[in-house]
C-alpha cells in the first residue's frame, strides 16, 4: 500500500474536500463528518484502479430478471422496506388446498396482488427501486421482478439494514415502509444510475445526486481480499488525518520532538515553583518523555541513550530535533510531520483520564 501512496493520498484529500461546505467558515470546519464518505471494497484489478465516485456506490448488482434495465438516466430512486412477495399466514397456521382449482385460484390471486404492488410503484414515478433485505420472508420474488422489468424499473436487491442510513443521507430520500407511503417527495433524484463491471463482480454507481447533502464513495480495488482490506484501513487513516488538518490546519514535527520540547519547558518551569506544585509539574514533564522512549524502543534502539540525547538537543535550544528510526539516531530536524490536533488531543485526553482516576475513592472489580 505504501508504494501506491501517490495515488491514494490525493483521493483521500479530494474525498474530504468534496463533503465540505462551500463556505469554509470557522464554525463549519470544526465538524467534518466522515459518515458521508463510503468505502466500498471490490476485489479485482490493482490498487491503482481505486476511484472516487461523487455520489453513491453499492456493492450489489441490478436484477436481470426478464431483461431488467441496468442503466437509468434522470433516476427517481425509492428505498423500500416492505416486501414484494406474497403474504404469508400467521405462525402455526396452515392453508389446506384440496384440488387444482383452489391451487389455480391461489396462484392467480398472488399474481394479481404482486401486479397491483408493481403498478402502484410505477404510478408513483419511481424508476430505480432499492429493496432492503428482509429476515421475515423473501423481500422480492421472481414474479415481482418480472413485472418491474416490463415496466422498465431498475431493481437493486439485498440492501443491508446498516447501509440504509447512509443511503438516505447521500440520496436525500426517506425509507418507505409500506406501499401506501409511496410518494415522489420521499424519492432521491440522480442524473444516472448504472451497473459497472469489475473483475470479480459488478457494482451499482449513482452519480449526479440532486441532494443538499454531499456524499462520496471510494471504490477500493486490489488483487486479493487481504490487499483490499489493507487499503481500507490505510484510506480510513488518511481520511482521519485530512479531517484533523481541516479542523486545525497546523503541522508539527514528529519523531518525539514536540513531546520532548514540552517536557523540557515544563522542567524549566518546575524549577521556578515551590512545594507540591513543583513536584507535580516535574512528574508531568517526565511522563511526556515516555513517548520518545517508546518510539526508540519500537524501532529497536537503546531507549535510555536515545531519550538522553534527545533531551540534550532540546535543552540546547534545538526545538525541531527528533528521532530518525531509519538512521537510528537523532536528527536536527525531523522529517516526520504530525497534525497538531493529534498531539493536543492525546495530551488532553491523557490528562483528563488521570484527573478522573484521582477523583475516585475506590475501584470495584466487576465481572
Amino acid at each position: 500500500i505504501n508504494a501506491e501512496y501517490m495515488g491514494l493520498a490525493p483521493l483521500a484529500v479530494q474525498a474530504v474536500k468534496s463533503i465540505l461546505p462551500d463556505d469554509l467558515s470557522p464554525e463549519h470546519t470544526q465538524n467534518v463528518d466522515l459518515g458521508y464518505i463510503r468505502l466500498v471494497k471490490a476485489v479485482g484489478g490493482t490498487v491503482e484502479d481505486t476511484e472516487l465516485v461523487h455520489g453513491l456506490a453499492l456493492p450489489q448488482k441490478a436484477s436481470k430478471m426478464a431483461g431488467g434495465p441496468s442503466k437509468i438516466t434522470n433516476a427517481k430512486i425509492a428505498l423500500i422496506q416492505f416486501q414484494l412477495s406474497p403474504p404469508k399466514t400467521d405462525m402455526e397456521n396452515n392453508v389446506v388446498i384440496t384440488d387444482y382449482a383452489q391451487m389455480d385460484r391461489v396462484l392467480k390471486e398472488e399474481r394479481e396482488y404482486l401486479l397491483n404492488l408493481c403498478k402502484r410503484i410505477a404510478k408513483s414515478g419511481c424508476n430505480v427501486l432499492l429493496i432492503q433485505k428482509s429476515i421475515l420472508r423473501d423481500a422480492v420474488v421472481d414474479t415481482s421482478l418480472h413485472f418491474l422489468a416490463k415496466m422498465k424499473i431498475m431493481v437493486v436487491r439485498d440492501i443491508e439494514r446498516s447501509d440504509v442510513e447512509f443511503i438516505c443521507k447521500a440520496l436525500g430520500c426517506l425509507p418507505i415502509a409500506s406501499i401506501d407511503a409511496m410518494s415522489p417527495n420521499k424519492f432521491g433524484v440522480a442524473d444516472k444510475v448504472e451497473e459497472i463491471s469489475i473483475m470479480d463482480g459488478k457494482l451499482i454507481k449513482i452519480t449526479g445526486v440532486k441532494s443538499s447533502n454531499k456524499a462520496v464513495s471510494v471504490i477500493l480495488r486490489g488483487a486479493t481480499k487481504l490487499l483490499v482490506e489493507e487499503s481500507e484501513r490505510s484510506m480510513h487513516d488518511a481520511l482521519c488525518v485530512v479531517r484533523c488538518l481541516v479542523k486545525s490546519p497546523f503541522l508539527v514535527r514528529g519523531g518525539g520532538a514536540p513531546e520532548m520540547e514540552v517536557a523540557v519547558q515544563l522542567s524549566k518551569w518546575a524549577q521556578t515553583l515551590e512545594g507540591v506544585a513543583s513536584f507535580c509539574v516535574r512528574a508531568y514533564a517526565e511522563s511526556l518523555e515516555v513517548i520518545p522512549e517508546l518510539l526508540a524502543l519500537n524501532a529497536g534502539l537503546n531507549p535510555v541513550q536515545i531519550t538522553t540525547q534527545l533531551r540534550k538537543h532540546h535543552s540546547d535550544g534545538n526545538k525541531l530535533a527528533g528521532i530518525d528510526v531509519r538512521k537510528g539516531s537523532i536528527v536536527p530536524e525531523s522529517a516526520v510531520q504530525v497534525p497538531l490536533l493529534v498531539l493536543t488531543s492525546v495530551i488532553q485526553n491523557a490528562t483528563e483520564t488521570f484527573l478522573m482516576i484521582l477523583k475516585k475513592n475506590d475501584i470495584f472489580h466487576c465481572r
